[in-house]
């Protein structure tokens, strides 16, 4: 017998009243033929009804039923990896699945294709360059005899993210990893299977604040970068560094927040009279950084930051220390119907910054021999600003430019050493379908020496990106 409830109960004893009021009511109206048709009306509710009640107390019963076990796993099959949830950057058709660890990861990034024809005004780029793949202003070639060309198709700049997140005490524990393809320089070819290796851009860990991993410098501020075919855009004029770090990030208040990091080392030489420059490899403190920003509504954007780095140098027997610094200000104003409409800016200053700004288009430092060897560093100054202007919801142009300017210490400058650099560029992207983004760019830039020599790219790239 199954065990019954008290709603059971109820039902079973008023199924048996119903049927014991069946025979006296019939007693009461034997020989009255006149109510014989009204009586037996309700015996057949009646009859019905202690049906329905029979139907609703096996339900009960079936209901206190103990569910059935599911056979056991042996435990020599049982998974030794514990299960996670995944789900797709966009809505999934149905409630995620449970989890035995409580981590969620979410897949996203996008297929990208680019497409471009450049054209050097002083010599031929070098076949393996990455400046073929994107605009890297120190690849400009200067003081050729003849024009160089290049036309190059690619998908390397395609990316993976795989974010991670686990509830922890009330708070969430978050992960990130992303990859991509164009990140390893040389690590391919476009001979016969353009078979290039994934690469490593970030990874790191939060909780409460913390972050320790790879990551955008906190010197840079990312959301001020404009929107290009290009892989980086306004190369010269932006700081643009990924690298490990530990970040704390406290929230001043609502619209408001402040963060520091100690952050990876290198220190990047060139030894007086020579343009070569190379990473010290001997750096003894991390460089620190500081950034605070506001959002001051409406989607628009407030950056300030800060570097200050210890630069060491021991270069062929040579050794010396010496002090760099760094600002930046940056941000983006939305403006415009929904907000369609915005200028994006960046403006840096310091000394011995040169490989956060630019792709180190100028090193941290010049190492000048001698019985006592000087490690004197450089100065940079280098912004950009671009103009976005939304046509309708699913296009809009960008234009831009971008500048950066080097300071050497006085008579230590070789001249093969970049000076300047420079770039303008205009594009215009169509979203024809939700994710899809194609876009086409016109692109100018020039690389300046110190001697005065300078040399000229033009370049049209076109570009498809699926995003999920």
């Amino acid at each position: 017998m199954y065990p019954m409830t008290m709603r059971a109960a109820l039902l079973a004893c008023g199924a048996a009243t119903a049927v014991a009021t069946i025979p006296a009511a019939h007693a009461q109206t034997a020989g009255q033929s006149a109510r014989e048709a009204a009586l037996e009306a309700r015996l057949a509710r009646l009859e019905a009804r202690v049906a329905a009640l029979t139907e609703q107390l096996a339900a009960a019963r079936a209901e206190q039923a103990p569910a059935p076990r599911a056979p056991s796993v042996p435990a020599a099959s049982a998974p030794t990896a514990l299960p996670v949830a995944v789900a797709s950057a966009r809505p999934a058709p149905a409630a995620p699945p449970a989890t035995t660890s409580g981590t969620r990861v979410t897949l996203s990034g996008f297929i990208k294709f680019n497409a471009s024809v450049s054209r050097y005004a002083d010599g031929a780029i070098a076949a393996n360059s990455g400046g073929r793949d994107f605009y890297v202003p120190g690849t400009i070639p200067v003081g050729g005899t003849s024009e160089g060309a290049s036309t190059e198709f690619s998908a390397k700049q395609t990316r993976l993210v795989a974010g991670l997140t686990t509830p922890v005490d009330g708070e969430t524990l978050s992960g990130l990893v992303e990859i991509d393809f164009q990140s390893s320089p040389g690590a391919g070819n476009a001979r016969i299977t353009n078979a290039y290796a994934p690469a490593l851009r970030r990874t790191w860990l939060s909780y409460r604040g913390f972050l320790a991993g790879q990551e955008w410098t906190n010197f840079q501020y990312l959301p001020a970068l404009p929107e290009t075919t290009d892989f980086l855009g306004p190369s010269e004029g932006t700081v643009f560094v990924r690298q490990a770090q530990l970040r704390y990030t406290h929230k001043l208040a609502d619209r408001m927040s402040l963060s520091v990091a100690a952050e990876n080392p290198a220190t990047t030489v060139a030894i007086a009279g020579s343009a070569a420059v190379v990473e010290a490899g001997t750096d003894r403190a991390p460089d620190l950084t500081a950034r605070f920003t506001a959002d001051i509504g409406g989607g628009s954007q407030l950056s300030l930051a800060g570097v200050s780095r210890w630069l060491t140098s021991d270069q062929s027997g040579m050794h010396d220390d010496g002090f760099g610094w760094g600002v930046s200000a940056a941000g983006k104003l939305r403006f415009g119907p929904a907000g369609r409409h915005d200028l994006r800016f960046m403006v840096t200053h310091g000394r011995g910054i040169g490989r956060y700004v630019g792709l180190n288009l100028a090193p941290d430092a010049i190492l000048v021999p001698g019985a006592q060897p000087r490690l004197e560093t450089v100065g940079v100054t280098a912004g950009f600003a671009a103009l976005r202007i939304g046509w309708t919801p699913s296009l809009r142009s960008n234009l831009g430019a971008s500048y950066q300017t080097i300071d050497y210490p006085s008579g230590f400058a070789t001249p093969n050493a970049n000076a300047s650099a420079w770039s303008a560029m205009a594009n215009l992207f169509y979203t024809p379908l939700d994710h899809l983004d194609l876009g086409i760019e016109l692109r100018r830039g020039e690389r300046e020496l110190v001697s005065g020599a300078a040399g000229t790219l033009e370049r049209l790239e076109v570009s498809a990106r699926y995003g999920f």
